[in-house]
């Protein structure tokens, strides 16, 4: 599974105010080929829309977003979800997560906190909130000391910057509003979905072919 996140490279954030729109968008993105979601925690009835969709195919990854509490965890878990974000660092979340043989991705920002999450147990580190410490730049300067380090870009990413970041080293893209914008999921607009999802993945399998190999995926 944590080989199929790093080849999609993309790992959408479903956080909308209603359970229905967050099924509508993550079918929609299912549809256009990202077959993995993040359903926020902060969504109502995130648990029955993660339960609900992870029957949708073998192929689909659904996961659980903003997970801040051991409690939460155990929720999303019971739900089915195949793994859980957070915004940062809490190592009995972590610990949790290992202990059930699901994946984890912490949130850090600094050296220490990457350094910090990695030896924790950290599957993969998301780096948030990335744009407003430089963006893709920093990732970059991350990725000099810490090569073999999965990073997931996160915070910011819109069209214009997902590819500086994947080219800059990040493992995988984390996307919220620039994929699934309020107005198309309330005017319930598949084709406006599909075509940012179809310009996103585009623009990450760019990126990758210029990345300069010593930069490319861990």
């Amino acid at each position: 599974m944590l080989a199929r996140i790093e080849e999609i490279g993309i790992i959408p954030a479903v956080r909308v105010s209603s359970a229905d729109d967050a099924l509508f968008a993550s079918r929609t993105l299912f549809s256009a080929g990202i077959p993995i979601v993040e359903i926020t925690m902060t969504t109502p009835g995130a648990a029955d829309v993660i339960s609900e969709l992870r029957g949708t195919s073998d192929d689909v990854i659904v996961g659980a977003g903003t997970v801040l509490d051991l409690d939460t965890a155990r929720i999303c878990l019971d739900a089915g979800a195949a793994f859980l974000t957070s915004t940062g660092l809490d190592p009995e979340i972590l610990a949790f997560a290992l202990k059930n043989n699901v994946a984890m991705i912490p949130g850090a920002l600094t050296p220490t906190e990457v350094m910090m999450a990695r030896k924790a147990g950290g599957d993969f580190i998301k780096v948030f909130p990335c744009s407003s410490v430089g963006g893709a730049p920093y990732i970059r300067a991350l990725k000099r000391p810490f090569p073999h380090i999965r990073l997931v870009a996160s915070g910011g990413v819109n069209q214009q910057t997902a590819g500086e970041f994947i080219h800059a080293g990040a493992n995988a893209i984390g996307v919220g509003r620039e994929l699934l914008p309020y107005e198309a999921i309330r005017q319930r607009n598949e084709n406006w979905i599909r075509e940012l999802a179809r310009r996103f993945l585009g623009t990450v399998e760019k990126a990758r072919s210029e990345r300069p190999s010593h930069g490319a995926m861990q």
